[in-house]
């Protein structure tokens, strides 16, 4: 046995340099007592990610800086223990590889009481939600340090999606490759960082050690599931997903000198399905919204549709029963089964559940109206007022009892506009904003077919799962009364808003040019909404939010594309 090194798989929370210290130091002391001699701690750790433009502020980087001092000298006891600490600098800890004056992304490798090294994140991310060129100066150096008998080149996150670091750090002595992360999930990123890691290990022939953050911060979860890889890319070790703790790896030299992982049982998490993976990164993105937030609880409009069925079987998994609240708001419009299947689905999972009438409240809204309105037929100014009367009501039960309200709209509302300024858009977190329409279908089904809590019951009763969606506003409705079906409409979201495909392209694939023509006038014409819309929770690789910067104000027409003058 040559080296057990140990991964603090933790949770941070941006801007607590004292807890996210305490983690660590109790990491350290938890993994040495159990033999581990190599503690690897998230990218980005002792500042929590992302800082965003604190970043920015020099009192910030300064303070990070007496952070990692203080875990120092926090572990001065711990004999032959390594730590690795991630942390931004703005370079007050000197080092061969960070120049003094400049502020990085970077890592520092602790023991006995010294900072031995200092790293510099060389390749920064600017895609996605990324934006790591506005806060941080590449790095030039490598890091190669001792630990247990074992040469380690330290890297961060998007350094092993290139070439050259790594190579460098093989280049310098390395034995295996230690790589510290902060990668926010989408749906299929587990298995897309798994083979550019492998493809990593082949390239320079060294095992890799891949330390993940979990955790929720504003619209980013991060899942976790940490990894070793052989040299020849097969997974040797891999930590569950959205699970918080402290995994080991254990290294081996064989007698003719190279390194690998030992093989024990157990040590590879089960895989799982795509549905499971998505439902914990909507649960624990809510539930690390709202305690890292200091709210007491949640509040919700449950229609009796699909929507809010789901948002509330999210929240309940997510903070249990007693932090939840549903409130059912009919108005002249709602259908008997809707608030049937409202109060069933409330009972099912034992929140308190009550029921607003906004039939007299509307009346009063025309009423107040009628003389700027008369002679004008009833259209979706009456329509708004409706759901702009529940906003309100609920931010009032908010305001009241401090709970945050969660909105309930999904994807395909929010790229087509289908939704109300100051009414189902009124609220402070949006659990569902991610999720086109069909998803939100699946997803009902799975959680109806599985129990990942053990709450005992079928959450969602069936017939809000099967019924037409309607926003229930006027007689009679239903979406397909304002939009195309929503396996069309989400095809073609997927396509132009989420992989940038062309109006061309997406034509091309079968789809009807009006109704592509009329979706993308829709997504233009919206944008406005969506910039007033709460933050939601991104789970797909491009979601209304830090991926998608539009303007409001423009002319382009795709259609049409830049017409001459």
């Amino acid at each position: 046995m040559t080296l057990k090194l140990a991964i603090a798989q933790l949770n941070f929370v941006v801007g607590d340099l004292v807890g996210n210290a305490k983690k660590i130091v109790d990491a350290a002391r938890l993994a040495h007592a159990q033999g581990a001699r190599l503690l690897l701690t998230p990218e980005l750790s002792i500042a929590g990610y992302a800082a965003e433009d604190l970043f920015l502020r020099p009192a910030f980087t300064e303070a990070c800086d007496d952070a990692v001092k203080g875990i120092a000298a926090a572990l001065a006891d711990l004999k032959d223990m390594v730590v690795v600490v991630g942390h931004p600098t703005g370079g007050s800890l000197r080092s061969r590889s960070v120049a003094v004056q400049m502020r990085h992304n970077a890592a520092s490798v602790i023991k006995e009481g010294r900072i031995l090294e200092t790293y510099a994140k060389r390749e920064l991310p600017n895609y996605q939600v990324f934006d790591e060129r506005r806060y941080f100066t590449p790095g030039q150096g490598t890091c190669v340090f001792e630990a247990g008998g074992v040469s380690v080149g330290l890297l961060i996150c998007e350094d092993a999606w290139f070439d050259q670091p790594a190579e460098l750090a093989r280049e310098s002595g390395a034995e295996v490759l230690a790589v510290i992360n902060a990668s926010p999930y989408h749906v299929g990123k587990e298995g897309e960082r798994v083979a550019r890691m492998a493809d990593r290990a082949r390239a320079v022939g060294l095992p890799l050690v891949y330390a993940h953050l979990v955790g929720g911060q504003d619209e980013v979860v991060f899942d976790g599931a940490s990894f070793a890889l052989q040299a020849d890319g097969a997974v040797a070790m891999q930590a569950q997903s959205f699970k918080e703790g402290v995994v080991f790896a254990q290294l081996g030299r064989a007698p003719q000198g190279g390194i690998g992982f030992v093989a024990e049982p157990g040590a590879i998490a089960a895989p799982r399905d795509a549905e499971a993976q998505l439902w914990d990164a909507l649960v624990l993105g809510v539930r690390d919204y709202i305690g890292k937030n200091g709210f007491p609880g949640a509040i919700l409009g449950l229609s009796g549709g699909i929507d809010s069925a789901l948002v509330l079987a999210i929240a309940v998994d997510a903070l249990g029963k007693d932090k939840v609240r549903a409130v059912m708001m009919p108005s002249p419009y709602t259908a008997d089964i809707s608030w049937i299947d409202a109060r069933d689905m409330a009972g099912r999972l034992g929140v308190r559940y009550d029921e607003i009438s906004i039939r007299h409240t509307f009346e009063s809204f025309k009423g107040a109206l009628a003389e700027e309105f008369k002679g004008l037929p009833e259209d979706t100014a009456e329509e708004n007022l409706q759901a702009r009367i529940r906003g309100t009501l609920l931010m009032g039960l908010s305001n009241k009892f401090g709970s945050i309200v969660l909105t309930t709209g999904n994807k395909s509302e929010m790229a087509t506009g289908y939704c109300t300024l100051y009414g189902d858009m009124a609220g402070g977190f949006a659990v569902i904003k991610d999720l086109l329409k069909t998803t939100v279908f699946a997803l009902a089904r799975w959680r109806n077919a599985h129990d990942p809590y053990g709450t005992g019951t079928e959450p969602i009763p069936e017939r809000i799962i099967t019924r037409p969606p309607s926003a229930e506003l006027r007689p009679d409705q239903t979406d397909q009364d304002s939009l195309p079906p929503y396996d069309i409409l989400d095809g073609i979201l997927a396509r132009y808003m989420q992989d940038d495909e062309s109006i061309d392209e997406i034509i091309a694939a079968g789809y009807d040019r009006a109704v592509v023509e009329r979706v993308a006038r829709l997504i233009k014409v919206n944008e406005y909404k969506r910039r007033q819309a709460p933050v939601g929770i991104r789970v797909t690789h491009r979601s209304f939010g830090k991926d998608w910067r539009y303007p409001i104000t423009s002319k382009f027409n795709e259609t049409a594309g830049a017409q001459n003058p």
